[in-house]
């Protein structure tokens, strides 16, 4: 490997784990925000609407800093790390769309006695994004 092709290796790899690190700092901060907004109303201001409307304003706009971090973190991955990607992403949607409109149509007609659950649906397209990309990589290898 040439000098330059392994300064192009190492700028494209500080270029990755700065981005890598960027979409974690945004995704935990944006977990912690929800955390607030779901649970501090209840155990810290008793359900003061003010406060709410701000906790759950700033957790949206957080989460929208968090996706255009991870949209810079996918224009940052090399062109096969990228098709693994939007397939893990695509296959995710399809399920979730798929199975969670099922499931909502399943209480409906009154086949399950229970209200559906969003988390429900969150944690099937987590496992499915997780599985497209297990299968993604294998794929390539």
């Amino acid at each position: 490997m040439s000098k330059s092709e392994q300064s192009t290796a190492n700028e494209y790899k500080d270029r990755n784990a700065k981005n890598t690190r960027t979409l974690r700092n945004w995704t935990a901060t944006w977990v912690v925000s929800m955390a607030v907004a779901s649970f501090a109303p209840k155990y810290v201001w008793e359900f003061n609407t003010l406060l709410t409307i701000i906790a759950v304003v700033v957790s949206l706009a957080i989460g929208f800093g968090m996706l255009l971090a991870n949209r810079v973190y996918l224009r940052g991955l090399d062109e096969m790390q990228q098709r693994i990607m939007f397939d893990a992403m695509g296959l995710s949607l399809g399920v979730g769309l798929v199975v969670g409109l099922s499931y909502e149509i399943l209480e409906d007609i009154k086949l399950i006695s229970f209200q559906p659950e969003i988390a429900h649906l969150v944690i099937i397209m987590c496992l499915t994004y997780l599985s497209g990309i297990i299968a993604g990589h294998r794929k390539y290898q």
